[in-house]
């Protein structure tokens, strides 16, 4: 066995440390709720978190003491405020507060001290959080509407002028809103955020937003105003999910307090109420699943400004809230994150252009054009060509039931009014590569006539990807667009066709999307709607949220345990256990619920193997296997949160239903599950319910399946999500890498050959059915690249990285990998060169934090390496 060179990396070397300044460790990157001096916060307790900046070697925390008052100035000294933690002999960086109660609508600052490894201390920068209204008795606006009903077509405007005498120190407008808005003061709108606020079951749980609006208002006259959009809570037009049908389903409406503070102390409150006035104006059609009309020549100059004339403006009307519970959305927004110029344009006819926008997205077009008043445009987007060059939709327009004519499929409809015309659909979002644009009269248009702008949550990007494989760089890029294109307040399967909230997708694609991006507050904000949407009987629909479609018989575990699983997963990255508590009661009634349908310890629940190539596979198997990890979960939350007879409960049911899979579905001679498909192997091997002494035979038999079909997958999405990991983790790392990086068909690179710039929804180019563009159901691959040529894994023990588990490998073919994800800690990198017969492995430990390496099989030596904070550099040498 030859010795692992070891060379740490230090930033301060040892004899160097009297010249240093006394100061080499500070908190940095604060956050309250895991946003950035948030406002809104409605939560009793909120989350604290921060990082240490610190590149000594072995950095590391050992005491922190966390202070909160109103006063940011007595903060800076350390003077009483509403909590002061006190020194705790502790590393966590995140804590929950726990002083005095907070108030309603009131700003706090809070700060961090650390004290480093040598007990020397630091204070953070001031960091600030703003309550929200902490509950609906606090709000003193009406809600108000233009008093049509949900059939009318038309956007209403709503505009409300009012007069402030003295200096203003703040203001801040509070609106909750049944549907979607934009806000304007004196002719400017608030802020960048699209299709605010989120989607949630209306009826049950209504978010409003907090908007800083200081900058807008001036002492005088102001004028403020509202638009308000349909989005999901008046869906008019028809698909198969009868979103037309919801319950919830109304004329738009909303509640606004815009609560000023003046310099003088005294205070004043603007509201929604009936001196308020409506009107109709440009935009006559808005629909979230199918498009904007838009009429210039109906635009309303100043409008939302104080000297219009609104004297021909309608009086409002009061209405009911669409619920009791209006809860702040604390969640990053959503925004237009990045443009896109035409790749290229062909005129098809002196009346129609194509533009290829060379990416597919979600997102919107801008629209510059010049024409005579009254021509009509209609911009169609979508996915496909037809051969002609013309855009083809049938891949995406299948389930729509509406009149594709008057109301058609992703196309915006705009009138001109004869000006320089510009438009930008507020109120909804398309999945698109292609912009066909028609007019009813011929029309001369050019490259300048179209911005594509990608559209989605705000997510901060975590994870980082290069590699000496361009094949493995272009699947990684195109699962994040995949990703971030279906991610818009809640994860979705696809942007055009459904714009659903599937729930399969969502946890098939969590690894991919926690290593890549800082999505906590949208997956806490999804759980939340999976709470509101459960059944008494603990039932979930298999799209979250729902307008009532979804509870059918196939709403099974292979689906909906993202209940489960999605808590847990957030637990793993960030060590934090609040989503995984909130959901805990949910996941104990869904747990029971099955349980009671399946008293020998198996399943039928669920949807099975979607789409696989062709080898179908046994729906009971895989969904008692869900069955198992949700009851698995269920105990491991019980011990954390101290439920010890759950616990015992829990663990017991695991073992049953872990012992009736294997006793009807493994045979035991030949180490083969079921009939042998690449998903009835793979799924018991990665879910952990194969049997310790079959576990190397069952990874044998898949590894030879795999080689059957020549390092080609067969496999629907559950295979998808646990084949490369089955193999990885029981001794086959390079038939795992075989299949990933295949680019014939079936494979994820097949698409990336032929041209895809996001994932597909299925396999087969030339299949009928289940042809999205656009997709993240097998969106496995681009975290499993992490966890394999990276090897950066949480430990369950110490999650949140606070313990990192190493496991990198060096497959054949690759010379190179540099990947790197920004943890809780910080940014843990794992980067390694093959150099003739040695790997060369850099790696980057964040302060506060350890790791431990596994050398691979292939590796000569196989001496485990434990790794303090700071830059280290293994030497390798490869068998």
């Amino acid at each position: 066995m030859r010795r692992i060179l070891l060379t740490t990396m230090l930033y301060m070397m040892a004899g160097n440390a009297q010249a240093q300044p006394k100061n080499n460790c500070s908190a940095v990157q604060l956050t309250c709720e895991h946003l950035v001096n948030p406002l809104g916060i409605d939560a009793v307790n909120p989350r604290f978190s921060w990082r240490l900046d610190d590149t000594r070697n072995g950095a590391r925390q050992s005491a922190y003491q966390l202070f909160v008052g109103q006063d940011s100035l007595a903060l800076i000294k350390e003077a009483k405020g509403v909590w002061d933690s006190g020194k705790q002999l502790s590393s966590a960086m995140l804590v929950p507060y726990n002083g005095a109660k907070l108030t309603a609508r009131t700003k706090y600052f809070w700060k961090v001290k650390v004290w480093d490894k040598e007990g020397l201390s630091t204070s953070s920068a001031i960091a600030s959080f703003e309550t929200g209204m902490m509950g609906k008795d606090n709000w003193e606006g009406r809600w108000i509407s233009d008093g049509k009903d949900i059939h009318e077509r038309k956007t209403p405007y709503f505009r409300k002028v009012f007069t402030t005498k003295k200096k203003i120190k703040s203001a801040r407008a509070y609106i909750a809103v049944a549907g979607l808005y934009e806000l304007s003061i004196n002719g400017q709108r608030v802020g960048d955020h699209r299709l605010d606020p989120m989607y949630t079951r209306f009826d049950r749980r209504t978010l409003y937003l907090v908007e800083d609006v200081t900058a807008e208002l001036q002492k005088g006259e102001n004028a403020i105003g509202v638009i308000l959009g349909n989005g999901w809570y008046n869906h008019q037009p028809m698909a198969v999910w009868n979103f037309d049908k919801a319950p919830w389903r109304d004329r738009p409406a909303f509640c606004l307090d815009l609560h000023i503070v003046y310099a003088d102390g005294s205070q004043e409150t603007i509201v929604s109420d009936e001196q308020w006035k409506t009107a109709y104006g440009p935009t006559v059609y808005n629909n979230i699943y199918t498009g904007e009309h838009y009429d210039a020549r109906l635009e309303i100059s100043n409008w939302d400004k104080p000297k219009f004339d609104d004297s021909a403006w309608g009086a409002v009307q009061y209405r009911n809230a669409p619920s009791a519970n209006l809860v702040a959305q604390q969640t990053v927004p959503i925004r237009l994150l990045k443009s896109y110029l035409p790749k290229s344009i062909k005129k098809i006819d002196p009346q129609t252009y194509v533009f290829d926008m060379g990416q597919n997205m979600a997102g919107i077009t801008k629209i510059k054009v010049k024409g005579s008043a009254g021509t009509v445009l209609r911009i169609k987007h979508g996915e496909r060509l037809h051969a002609d060059g013309r855009l083809d939709q049938s891949n995406i327009d299948v389930y729509y039931r509406g009149d594709k004519e008057a109301e058609p499929f992703q196309t915006d409809i705009l009138t001109l009014s004869g000006r320089d015309d510009e438009f930008m659909a507020k109120f909804g979002y398309k999945g698109f590569r292609y912009v066909e644009i028609s007019s009813n009269v011929p029309i001369a248009l050019d490259k300048s006539t179209v911005t594509a702008y990608f559209m989605h949550s705000d997510v901060r990007p975590l994870g980082e990807l290069k590699t000496s494989s361009d094949l493995v760089n272009r699947l990684w890029d195109a699962t994040n667009h995949a990703y971030l294109s279906n991610l818009m307040g809640y994860p979705t399967d696809c942007p055009q066709r459904e714009k659903n909230g599937w729930t399969g997708d969502g946890h098939l694609a969590i690894e991919t999307a926690l290593y890549n991006f800082d999505g906590i507050t949208v997956y806490e904000k999804w759980m939340a709607d999976h709470r509101d949407e459960q059944q008494e009987n603990g039932v979930l629909p298999d799209i979250i949220p729902t307008g009532g479609w979804g509870y059918g018989t196939a709403n099974g575990l292979d689906w909906t345990s993202t209940i489960a699983i999605i808590p847990w997963q957030i637990y793993q990255f960030y060590g934090d256990s609040r989503a995984l508590e909130d959901c805990y009661a949910a996941i104990k009634r869904y747990v029971d619920y099955v349980d009671g349908i399946s008293p020998f310890g198996l399943t039928t629940f669920g949807r099975g193997d979607w789409v696989p190539v062709k080898s179908s596979s046994n729906l009971e198997l895989t969904s008692s296997v869900y069955f198992y990890v949700d009851a698995t979960i269920l105990a491991s939350a019980a011990k954390l949160f101290g439920h010890t007879a759950d616990q015992q409960k829990y663990e017991s049911l695991s073992k049953k239903i872990k012992t009736a899979i294997n006793a009807k579905f493994l045979d035991t001679s030949k180490g083969i599950y079921s009939n042998g498909t690449q998903t009835e192997l793979s799924v018991p091997l990665f879910w952990g319910v194969v049997p310790e002494e079959m576990n190397a035979r069952v990874a044998a038999n898949l590894n030879k399946k795999v080689e059957e079909t020549n390092f080609h997958l067969d496999v629907g999405v559950l295979g998808a999500k646990a084949l490369l990991n089955a193999l990885k983790d029981n001794g086959y790392p390079e038939t795992a890498y075989k299949v990933a990086v295949q680019d014939t068909y079936p494979s994820w690179g097949w698409w990336i050959v032929n041209g895809a710039t996001t994932l597909l929804e299925n396999w087969d180019l030339k299949a009928t059915r289940d042809i999205s563009d656009n997709h993240m159901m097998f969106g496995e691959i681009g975290g499993w690249f992490f966890k394999s040529i990276g090897g950066i894994l949480p430990d369950p023990k110490q999650p949140g990285f606070k313990h990192i588990l190493l496991k990198p490998i060096f497959p054949q073919g690759l010379k190179e990998s540099a990947i790197s994800y920004d943890s809780p800690f910080g940014k843990i990198v794992s980067d390694w060169k093959l150099k003739g017969d040695k790997i060369v492995y850099d790696i980057k430990i964040p302060a506060n934090a350890t790791a431990t390496f596994y050398p691979p099989d292939n590796v000569k030596s196989s001496d485990v390496v434990q790794l303090d904070a700071g830059k280290h550099t293994l030497e390798l040498q490869l068998k």
